[in-house]
C-alpha cells in the first residue's frame, strides 16, 4: 500500500524552506543597504567635519602643503638636472607631482586617523598609532613609481611596487592629470585594483575596529 503523506509533507517543508529564503533574501539586501549608507553618511560626517577645521583654521593648509612643495622644489630640482631617470620624454617635476600628490594624500588619510582617536578619547596609545603609520607609509611610498619609474628597480622591487597600490593611483593621476599623459597599467586596471584594494581595506577596518575601539 503505497502512502503519499511523506510526500505532501516534504512538499510542505520545502514550499515553506522556499518562503523562508524569499524572507531572508529582501532583509539581508536592506541590511546591506543600510550599511552602505551608513558608512558614505560617516564618510561625508567626516569630510564636513575637516572642512570645517579648514574654514576655521586655514593655516592647516599650509602645513600641510609643506611637505609636497619640499619634494617638488628639493628633491624634484635636483634629480631634474641630473637627467638619468626615464620620463617617457616628460620634465622630471611633471614626472614627479602625481606622486607627490598620491603620496600627500595617502599620508594625510593615514595620520588623519589619529585625530579621530583622540576626538573620540578611546584611551589608545596615540604614539603607537605613529610608528605604524610610519611603517606603512614610507614602505608604499618608495616601493612604488612615485619618485621613478618601475623599470629602475631591481627584479624582486619591481614586484613590490605592482603589487603596491599606491603604484595605480599614481599610475592613473599621471595618465589624468598631464597633457599627453599615458598609463603604464591602463586606467581600467588602476580603478578596479584601487576599488578592490579600498573595499577589502574598509572592511577590515570596519571588523577590526570595534574590538579596539570599545
Amino acid at each position: 500500500m503505497t502512502q503519499h503523506a511523506p510526500v505532501a509533507q516534504h512538499d510542505d517543508w520545502v514550499s515553506i524552506t522556499t518562503t523562508d529564503r524569499g524572507k531572508q533574501f529582501p532583509k539581508e539586501r536592506e541590511s546591506l543597504v543600510r550599511s552602505i549608507k551608513s558608512f558614505v553618511e560617516k564618510t561625508f560626517t567626516i569630510v564636513g567635519l575637516e572642512a570645517r577645521k579648514l574654514r576655521h583654521d586655514p593655516t592647516d593648509i599650509f602645513t600641510r602643503a609643506v611637505q609636497p612643495a619640499l619634494w617638488l622644489l628639493v628633491f624634484g630640482e635636483v634629480l631634474s638636472r641630473v637627467r638619468a631617470i626615464p620620463t617617457g620624454g616628460k620634465p622630471y617635476l611633471d614626472f614627479l607631482a602625481p606622486g607627490i600628490l598620491a603620496q600627500s594624500v595617502l599620508f594625510i588619510a593615514i595620520f588623519s586617523g589619529i585625530a579621530i582617536i583622540w576626538e573620540r578619547d578611546l584611551g589608545i596609545v596615540h604614539e603607537r598609532f605613529m610608528g605604524i603609520g610610519q611603517v606603512l607609509t614610507m614602505p608604499l611610498f618608495f616601493a612604488s613609481n612615485a619618485i621613478y619609474p618601475i623599470v629602475l628597480m631591481p627584479v624582486w622591487l619591481q614586484f613590490i611596487a605592482r603589487c603596491n597600490p599606491l603604484s595605480y593611483e599614481v599610475d592613473a593621476l599621471r595618465d589624468l592629470m598631464l597633457v599627453n599623459g599615458i598609463s603604464a597599467f591602463g586606467l581600467g586596471t588602476d580603478f578596479v585594483v584601487l576599488f578592490v584594494v579600498t573595499t577589502v581595506l574598509v572592511i577590515i577596518g570596519a571588523r577590526l575596529y570595534p574590538r579596539v575601539a570599545y
